[in-house]
């Protein structure tokens, strides 16, 4: 059934904020504080439907992680405790766009994901890959072709390395080619029959809205009509935009409301609304607040 227009989900647990890398670190428990006050203060809070975490993410987990991984990351002092209970709200994200109970979705979820292959620790702040777990659990719930999305300045090799022979899903990633983790080269196309569905678009330092937003229009959309998604999974990194701490675009929060709108209208095309956006990164807690807030704005006009 398809949920009321304008419905958009929200996945947030104050248990997020426990995971803690080390004092100072840029991926802190401020990020989510930060965002969380600015949704309030522009009222957008009262605006989202707060969704619950999927029980057992475990089966889904595994359809991405080796045992080992999940082992050793479940060993980590509350951080894996937190790192499953992240998988859990995005999981829960995408059934509750499954079956209808909103359009979309925003995730904001720590520790991100897109960087975490199976080395059994961390990388690039990430543990479990949250983006791609979902787009596995998409797929056991009846959807063939994922598209994943990822406008984090840093490259999602984790997520691309995941599916880089996988047919069914679309990988778009706009990057900054030898920022961490240094992956990302345009030659990268993926192997047998995914060749041509993993599209890694590097963009100059100091990329603007228009550079980000020509990438999508000349490299994405063309694909995405081969392509003809049924769910749409955006991994929102925010250090794409200005000033941040670990980053070199340029991108205003006008522009990730850009991005969002081509986004959705690709959901709309193709995959009846349904669409889900994950938090990757995001440093500036002045900057990260109202990009994302910019974002949810947009994802509410659906």
């Amino acid at each position: 059934m398809r949920s009321p227009k304008g419905s958009t989900g929200y996945v947030y647990d104050e248990r997020f904020l426990l995971h803690v890398i080390e004092n100072n670190h840029p991926e802190s428990p401020q990020r989510l504080i930060t965002l969380n006050r600015r949704l309030t203060e522009l009222g957008l809070l009262e605006k989202l439907k707060r969704l619950e975490p999927l029980d057992d993410a475990l089966p889904y987990i595994r359809m991405v992680h080796t045992e080992a991984h999940y082992a050793a990351v479940s060993r980590i002092p509350i951080t894996g405790a937190i790192a499953r209970l992240a998988v859990q709200g995005v999981l829960g994200a995408v059934k509750a766009v499954h079956e209808g109970t909103v359009t979309n979705a925003f995730c904001a979820v720590r520790p991100p994901g897109h960087h975490a292959h199976n080395s059994g620790s961390e990388e690039g702040f990430c543990f479990f890959n949250n983006v791609a777990i979902a787009a596995r659990y998409a797929q056991h719930l009846g959807h063939s072709r994922i598209l994943i999305a990822d406008w984090d300045y840093h490259h999602g090799n984790g997520t691309q390395d995941a599916f880089y022979k996988e047919p069914t899903v679309l990988f778009f990633s706009t990057h900054e080619l030898y920022a961490y983790p240094g992956s990302g080269h345009p030659d990268f196309i993926g192997q047998g029959p995914k060749a041509g569905l993993n599209i890694n678009v590097p963009l100059r330092a100091g990329a603007s809205d228009a550079d980000i937003v020509n990438a999508w229009e000349k490299f994405l959309l063309p694909k995405v009509k081969e392509f003809k998604p049924d769910f749409t999974l955006i991994s929102a990194g925010f250090d794409s935009g200005k000033d941040d701490l670990l980053g070199t675009f340029a991108v205003s929060d006008e522009g990730f409301a850009r991005l969002t709108e081509l986004s959705m209208e690709i959901a709309e095309t193709y995959c009846n609304g349904r669409l889900v956006s994950v938090l990757e990164g995001g440093y500036n807690l002045k900057r990260l607040p109202n990009a994302a807030a910019a974002h949810i704005r947009a994802l509410l006009k659906s």
